[in-house]
């Protein structure tokens, strides 16, 4: 009797842990984000899908799917940066992926999810869904034309603010993004334009036929329309030579024109890598545009990815870099957002860090800022965020480069050799200012949803409370209290009359004694490697979920992925695949053994790095320590049906109404 009372003790502990750990707040339990895609409206910095880690890392290195729809406020002080909310609406139907990007229609308040994949799970048909701001309501527009149109992830994109359209070029199309796919990751080499107010689809060609991804897209207010500028990421196909950027390669999309021009860069030319993140500003007279960009993981046979910061100023085509100055120990890492606030900041969030296990500045939810034009008191690169600074100021690194001064006034227009077209030096004497006062709703806008106004209505004011996340948590809790007690109670109930037969039993002579039931062991809590899912929503059931400690996606079509080590070991960290020209396109993990932790928050949490450790702890693991075994990433174009429209085309969609009359 004692022996099953405790085995039921134990049983319901079992439960009570694994049911308690289920349970994880996107804010309370964070530990890392990266993969997620972010935009900023109306001082609000809103953070969508991605991957992210709970808690402790050590002890459980699972990637989870973000289903939540957080957003940072600018105005709202956390320890010197934005503090995070999960107030806002995001329901199951809605997608969460990873390597998406959301375009802002800032005048309408909306912006629109495109792009990305799933984690673990099939895809679902593309649909473009848009977020309203002011009525905290997620709507996806009707198919029409859209029905020609993929979902591609980890592209490159950016949106224009005053033309109201959205730009992505090239990217993955995978069986994490496109039902129905078979063979391998394909990239592609187009460009797409989506118009918000048309609500209508336009395909362009790439610079040329070579498919790219990985890399980055930024605007500058340059020539009579604006320009597009892309660098970085992966090309294929992936032979020596031919599968990575050189950072020499400048490509530029000139807007008025449908154009697209390569301008070869010089100066401190930073090293070839992918998923990395970029912000773009330029001196208050536009005598020079200056993109600062930051990490990324680097290409085979480096693997381990960079911490450091570049500024390619153009018209003069130049390279600087700004960050580190001097040997300081690293903590590389990628798959991160960059989102440059008053052309002045730059707020640096998430990343996933190959070489370390340690949660990424859980109190400021891992954000990170850098002062563009080190407009601080202390003249530094890295710096608490600033909400109230608005202008940017060319910092002395460059103007020692292209000449002028804080305000502008560039002497270095041209780039060092000679323009690659004669189109460009032309291009580049025009400043592109859009009309004052610019474009208008095209809907109600709500006075109190104006930037500024004391009397601002928050995403929480304006939300449904049927379908906010707080009543789901909380439905989800009362939920689980009645099944576990259901459960409880059955077990109650199943030994008790188990006992009682027992004991009826041993009271008749006429029946044979009961042959003593054997000793059964304890068991253990339930490991933190159990198949659980994130308490939210989950990405996959329970039962199906396969755990991982990578920061790629599993295709079904792949190996099954790595089960994670124990808890007493360091967890291993599933690599971005990578490309070995040597062994024929077959598909093999990289995987980094993490060494001694390497994320050591500094106080205030300005800066990605932080102090070394101690000496005893190497940074880093040599190269003999773990195996570096490049994989297959880009094999042969599978024969697929054609993803996009006819270069030229268009194609309409139905409009996207309002949730209240006009």
């Amino acid at each position: 009797m004692i022996l099953r009372t405790l085995h039921f003790r134990l049983v319901v502990a079992a439960v009570l842990f694994q049911v308690s750990f289920q349970q994880y707040d996107p804010l309370k339990d964070f530990c890392r984000r990266f993969a997620h895609q972010t935009t900023v409206i109306d001082r609000k910095l809103y953070i969508d899908g991605g991957l992210v880690n709970y808690v402790n890392m050590q002890q459980n290195p699972t990637n989870y799917t973000n289903t939540w729809l957080l957003y940072g406020d600018l105005d709202v002080n956390n320890q010197n940066f934005p503090q995070e909310y999960e107030t806002l609406t995001k329901n199951a139907t809605v997608p969460s992926v990873q390597g998406g990007i959301l375009w802002a229609d800032t005048v309408n308040k909306l912006f629109y999810l495109y792009g990305g994949e799933y984690y673990q799970t099939s895809p679902e048909p593309f649909t473009l869904w848009v977020y309203d701001v002011i009525y905290n309501k997620w709507n996806a527009t009707s198919s029409g034309g859209s029905s020609q149109i993929v979902r591609a992830s980890f592209g490159a994109g950016v949106a224009i603010d005053d033309k109201a359209v959205g730009y992505y070029y090239g990217g993955w199309l995978s069986n994490a993004s496109v039902p129905g796919w078979s063979g391998g990751p394909l990239a592609t080499s187009n460009l797409l334009r989506y118009d918000m107010i048309a609500n209508s689809w336009t395909n362009h060609s790439g610079p040329d036929a070579t498919p790219r991804a990985e890399g980055v897209m930024l605007y500058i207010p340059a020539s009579d329309s604006g320009m597009l500028v892309y660098f970085g990421g992966v090309q294929t196909p992936y032979g020596a030579g031919n599968g990575s950027w050189s950072g020499k390669q400048i490509y530029l999309f000139d807007i008025a024109n449908d154009k697209w021009y390569m301008q070869t860069a010089t100066g401190q030319v930073p090293d070839m890598r992918r998923r990395f993140c970029a912000g773009a500003t330029w001196a208050q007279d536009q005598s020079s545009y200056n993109i600062y960009l930051y990490g990324g993981l680097s290409m085979p046979p480096n693997t381990v990815g960079f911490d450091d910061v570049y500024i390619l100023s153009i018209p003069s085509f130049t390279w600087i870099k700004w960050y580190p100055t001097t040997n300081t120990t690293a903590y590389p890492h990628h798959s991160l957002s960059c989102n440059v606030i008053n052309n002045a900041q730059m707020i640096i969030m998430g990343g996933t860090f190959p070489n370390s296990s340690q949660c990424d500045v859980p109190t400021v939810y891992g954000m990170h800022n850098l002062n563009l034009g080190k407009q601080d008191v202390e003249g530094g690169r890295w710096y608490q965020f600033l909400p109230n600074l608005t202008s940017y100021e060319v910092p002395s690194e460059i103007t020692a480069v292209i000449g002028g001064g804080a305000t502008g006034g560039a002497t270095q227009t041209a780039p060092a050799h000679s323009w690659a077209d004669n189109d460009l030096s032309v291009y580049f004497t025009r400043k592109y200012k859009p009309l004052s006062p610019g474009r208008t709703a095209t809907r109600y806008i709500p006075p109190t949803s104006t930037a500024g106004n004391p009397n601002t209505a928050t995403p929480s004011q304006t939300q449904s409370p049927a379908s906010n996340n707080a009543g789901a948590i909380a439905g989800g809790t009362v939920g689980g209290v009645v099944a576990l007690a259901s459960c409880i109670g059955i077990l109650y109930f199943c030994l008790r009359r188990r006992d009682k037969k027992g004991q009826q039993a041993a009271a008749n002579p006429r029946i044979e004694p009961i042959t003593p039931t054997a000793e059964l062991p304890s068991s253990n809590p339930a490991s933190p490697h159990s198949n659980y899912s994130a308490f939210h929503k989950p990405a996959m059931s329970p039962s199906s979920r396969p755990e991982t400690a990578g920061g790629y996606p599993f295709y079904p079509s792949a190996p099954p992925p790595l089960q994670p080590p124990p808890p007493s070991s360091p967890p291993q960290e599933l690599e971005t695949p990578h490309h070995d020209s040597k062994s024929g396109g077959s598909m093999m993990p990289t995987f980094h053994q993490p060494q001694a932790p390497l994320w050591h928050p500094q106080q205030q949490h300005y800066h990605p790095s932080s102090p070394p450790p101690p000496p005893s702890s190497p940074p880093y693991p040599s190269p003999q320590h773990g195996p570096e075994m490049a994989q297959q990433y880009f094999p042969p174009p599978p024969q697929a049906p054609p993803y996009f429209p006819p270069p030229g085309s268009s194609v309409e969609l139905a409009s996207v109404r309002s949730p209240v009359p006009r």
